[in-house]
């Protein structure tokens, strides 16, 4: 088992804080929670505690921009991104250089229930002219979305997992903004799959583990990360639907808006006629452990296996 999201965001902050000095960090009281307390101990004149006032914050972060800084801003994404009327002038409307960092991001975040889990935070921020939207898949490619997002000058949010999440990249993996990644396909390297498997953040190991157990049945799966959800890369859905019977989507976000309509604008733009199967959450989420919340709102390795296959056999 690897590390949360949100832990090597943390570690990243603290890595890369010498070479950027102009580099600050705000918080809305939940510094333990979304892990800038190493930067804040570190770096003390560079950490600002905001206290609950997520819109306040973002306001200062816009000013703090605008003279120079980089501001990093974070708390829980239901949070952050409910002040989203903020967001679009004060980061948006004015391409400020915010960096606006979610964590606890979906379901997945477990027992802190519906009130704090961030589950329509990719939608509201798809529909921002500007806005690039970032969602890695385990530390390493946290690590260089991190770097990334700190050196690129404009508005950025991205999203963080509460969870640990599995190491799902090798050593030699080189993250690129917009471009999604293959993580597995079958050792035979067919020619031909029954589908093609988008995944994104905290359940890219139930689609590893649903393309491992489908192949064991006899079928075909790929799986795809896409860790860029804005610019997303509509290039790898085309690419991928000429040898796939079917896409399927899976993101711990609501279907509408996130990586599911991604998929679905890309396919319907280039008239490709391949069907998507999106699996998401399409309520709002309650209390409990994290894995018994992914098999009841239907993002486990098995759920996913289902959408592969209906109509299959």
């Amino acid at each position: 088992m690897g590390k949360a999201t949100r832990a090597a965001f943390g570690e990243a902050l603290v890595a890369l804080a010498e070479k950027h000095p102009e580099l600050v960090v705000l918080d809305a009281d939940l510094s333990k929670s979304t892990m800038t307390q190493a930067f804040a101990k570190k770096y003390p004149e560079r950490h600002f505690e905001m206290g609950i006032a997520e819109q306040n914050m973002i306001g200062v972060a816009a000013g703090l921009a605008l003279s120079d800084k980089t501001p990093i801003i974070t708390s829980f994404a239901c949070f952050l991104i409910g002040r989203v009327e903020t967001i679009r002038v004060s980061c948006a409307y004015n391409r400020t250089n915010v960096k606006l960092v979610g964590t606890h991001a979906g379901v997945g975040i477990g027992d802190d229930g519906t009130s704090q889990m961030g589950l329509e935070d990719v939608g509201a921020m798809r529909s921002l002219p500007h806005m690039t939207i970032l969602q890695p898949a385990d530390a390493a490619e946290t690590m260089q979305a991190v770097t990334w997002m700190i050196e690129h000058k404009g508005p950025v949010y991205i999203r963080l997992t509460r969870q640990a999440m599995d190491d799902v990249h090798g050593p030699d993996y080189k993250w690129e903004l917009g471009k999604c990644d293959v993580l597995w396909e079958p050792a035979a390297k067919p020619k031909h799959f029954q589908a093609t498997i988008f995944a994104t953040g905290g359940p890219v190991p139930s689609a590893m583990a649903a393309a491992k157990e489908l192949e064991k049945r006899g079928f075909n799966a790929r799986v795809v990360n896409a860790g860029t959800l804005k610019p997303f890369d509509d290039e790898a859905v085309v690419r991928f639907s000429k040898d796939s019977e079917r896409l399927v989507t899976v993101e711990d976000h609501n279907v509408i808006g996130g990586l599911g309509t991604a998929v679905c604008e890309a396919a319907a733009q280039k008239a490709l006629g391949v069907p998507v199967v999106k699996v998401g959450v399409r309520d709002f989420g309650e209390s409990g452990l994290p894995a018994e919340l992914y098999d009841k709102y239907g993002l486990s390795a098995p759920h996913v296996v289902e959408a592969c296959l209906r109509n299959l056999v």
